[in-house]
């Protein structure tokens, strides 16, 4: 049953005018010409070369030795001739900045299209291998507009990297020594080199080239470097390649109707999806800028893939008669495409285990149509016979072959029925860039557990060593740990803070006692001593037996001591407001007349400040130079005649106040007034 199958197939293929097929022979299969009806004119031999849709909706493609420029319209804006045959089965490269890039008879040429029709000279040889061997033809290039670089692949020689000004930057063979490591070519080196176009990821900036092993590799754009090799042989050896510029790269394996998304970072197969057959080895598949991946088949079917591999056939009726042969076209927006289903008399589709083969009759027509894949939206569809495709007939289009092709990218550069708007190749690149997701990296491997444990013991050593150096520090200065040792250096501090709470306690309890019965002479002499120990062990605190943290004076003292030429006093504020001020006066009982007159003097001034509810008193605190003088009484001035008498006349002033109270910088009570009563 098989071999009548495939005998009806055969004679149906031998009565057809054109035969499509897929297999693993790699070959370009004939496009055939698109004839609108009663119009031989497109009869003419004169054909044209993949088209390039460049910036303002011009269209270029060589023809021999002639680049054209085409408007959108059909009608030619310039004529360039060259020196060279062009390249038929390669397109021209757009390479920014109003320069074009083509092969022709084994060289690149660049094209200056500002300068045409001026008098300076437009076209520029920017590579010419030289002699070499018979087989060492270019097999294709690619631009980088934002470093502004190209790349030429030459067969059986490399890829060369070339500044757009002419200099070389590197070149390197699919074999690249590594710190003593072979790269590359696995399979052997013998017939090894690289055998595709390479292709360019702009936001990777990598250059992505396969050699005849099926390796496909990724290339630094700098310098000869290889990020990754990722052998494909598995699939087939010959493929083509689609960088995403969203963090992946499509790989379309034709013999084997597949797709393949792959991570850029590491060069592994995401996912893996099958397609309807395809017409040439070299066709591939398109991205818009949603991340949709979509190819058209000879089955009929446009197929658009999500980012994660969701497939959308297009349209959702069977097309049996029907073909997609040519690849589409990205729209100006960047998320609608234009594709062209054509309509065939007959379609045979034979399929056994290693091949597939579809035969087709001529055809009837043509539809040309514009749709998102992404939502499946079409927002334009014309037949060849519509007004467009009609007025492309008449116009300098009608003195060359064309086919779907062409015609396509005419309706592409033309805009044709498109109401979304037109975008900027930077803005586009940018926002397929921004669907790209960095991947975190992590650098270490084996148990998780583990790793943490030792970090978390890391992180505690280095606290631990913090804290002694800290210590080291603060105690190595000490004069006194030095002569004494720690354990005697924290007893004592230890000791001293008792002292201080003891003393803090009595002093409390002695204020709050009742001024009239507890503030006599002793009980007054015992508060002023007891003041000065605890100021003297605050000073022990805060520098000698200090652990960084004390502070002189940090809490705030409840009685200060005041001085007053030479009288010595004590002054403390009670509950209530009670402004309490103890004066201890030193007397010299062989005084003259004078020194009476002036405490008579003295006298009459504070009793008429009392008078008017204002004392207003200089304070002063007293200091200590060492520890031997913490612990001693109050002694005389050596300023004083030694004649003078050593008693004490103690005079006891207590203010009642009740009104507005001023503080002077140590919190004691400047200025007050009294109350009325």
């Amino acid at each position: 049953m098989s071999a009548i199958l495939f005998l009806l197939s055969f004679l149906f293929m031998v009565a057809s005018d054109l035969v499509f097929s897929q297999s693993s022979w790699s070959q370009n299969y004939p496009h055939y010409p698109l004839l609108f009806s009663g119009q031989e004119s497109f009869r003419s031999v004169n054909r044209l070369s993949k088209p390039l849709i460049g910036d303002g909706g011009r269209i270029y493609a060589c023809s021999e030795k002639m680049l054209l420029a085409f408007e959108s319209n059909g009608s030619i804006a310039w004529l360039l001739p060259l020196s060279l045959k062009c390249n038929m089965s390669k397109a021209p490269v757009h390479g920014g900045r109003g320069k074009i890039y083509l092969i022709a008879e084994n060289r690149v040429l660049q094209i200056n299209i500002m300068k045409v029709g001026t008098s300076e000279p437009a076209i520029q040889v920017l590579f010419d291998p030289g002699p070499g061997q018979p087989g060492d033809e270019i097999v294709g290039l690619a631009v980088n507009t934002l470093w502004s670089s190209v790349f030429i692949n030459v067969k059986n020689r490399g890829l060369f990297a070339y500044m757009t000004r002419g200099q070389l930057l590197w070149s390197a063979g699919p074999v690249l020594d590594h710190y003593g490591y072979k790269q590359g070519c696995r399979k052997g080196v013998s017939d090894c080199y690289f055998a595709s176009v390479p292709v360019i990821d702009q936001c990777e900036a990598s250059v992505y080239i396969s050699n005849t092993g099926g390796e496909l590799y990724s290339v630094a754009v700098r310098r000869p470097q290889f990020k990754w090799i990722q052998d494909l042989s598995s699939f087939d050896r010959v493929y083509t390649v689609t960088p995403g510029n969203n963090g992946r790269l499509y790989v379309t394996v034709p013999v084997k109707s597949l797709i393949l998304a792959l991570d850029v970072s590491s060069g592994n197969v995401l996912w893996q999806k099958s397609i309807g057959p395809l017409s040439t080895a070299e066709s591939s598949a398109l991205v818009d800028s949603y991340g949709w991946v979509t190819i058209g088949s000879l089955d009929g079917f446009l197929y658009s893939f999500s980012p994660t591999g969701t497939l959308k056939k297009f349209p959702k009726v069977s097309a049996l008669d029907s073909v997609i042969q040519f690849s589409p076209f990205l729209d100006c927006s960047g998320y609608a495409v234009y594709f062209c289903q054509t309509e065939m008399e007959g379609k045979v589709i034979h399929v056994n285990d290693q091949y597939t083969y579809v035969s087709a009759m001529k055809p009837k027509g043509s539809v040309f149509t514009l749709m998102v894949p992404a939502t499946g939206k079409i927002y334009w569809s014309e037949s060849h016979q519509g007004p467009f495709l009609s007025s492309l007939s008449k116009s300098d289009l009608q003195n060359f072959v064309l086919d779907e092709g062409m015609l396509l990218a005419f309706v592409t550069a033309s805009n044709t029925g498109n109401r979304l708007p037109c975008r900027s190749e930077a803005l586009k690149l940018a926002s397929s860039c921004s669907q790209g997701t960095c991947k975190r990296v992590s650098i270490y491997t084996g148990n998780r557990r583990a790793i943490i444990l030792f970090l978390l013991f890391e992180s505690l050593l280095l606290v631990v060593l913090a804290a002694v150096m800290w210590f080291c520090c603060i105690f190595w200065r000490k004069k006194k740990l030095q002569d004494q040792g720690l354990g005697r250096f924290l007893e004592k501090r230890r000791s001293l803070q008792l002292k201080k709470k003891a003393f803090d306690r009595t002093i409390t309890e002695l204020e709050h006692e009742d001024a009239e019965e507890a503030l006599a002479n002793e009980a007054t002499e015992k508060l002023g001593e007891l003041v000065r120990e605890r100021q003297g062990i605050e000073r022990k605190l805060s520098t000698t037996y200090s652990l960084g943290r004390d502070r002189a004076g940090g809490s705030k003292s409840k009685s200060l001591p005041l001085y007053g030429g030479r009288t010595r006093s004590y002054s403390f504020q009670r509950a209530k407001k009670e402004s309490v001020t103890i004066f201890h006066t030193l007397s010299n009982t062989s005084s003259d007349e004078s020194s009476s007159e002036r405490e008579a003097v003295s006298d009459s001034e504070g009793e008429e400040a009392a008078s008017k509810g204002k004392l207003k008193m200089p304070v002063e605190t007293e200091s200590s130079s060492d520890d031997e003088q913490l612990g001693r009484k109050y002694q005389r001035s050596p300023s004083e005649p030694a004649s003078s008498s050593k008693g004490y006349m103690n005079y006891l002033f207590v203010e009642q106040e009740s009104g507005e109270e001023k503080f002077d910088d140590e919190g004691e009570v400047v200025e007050s007034k009294p109350s009325s009563g």
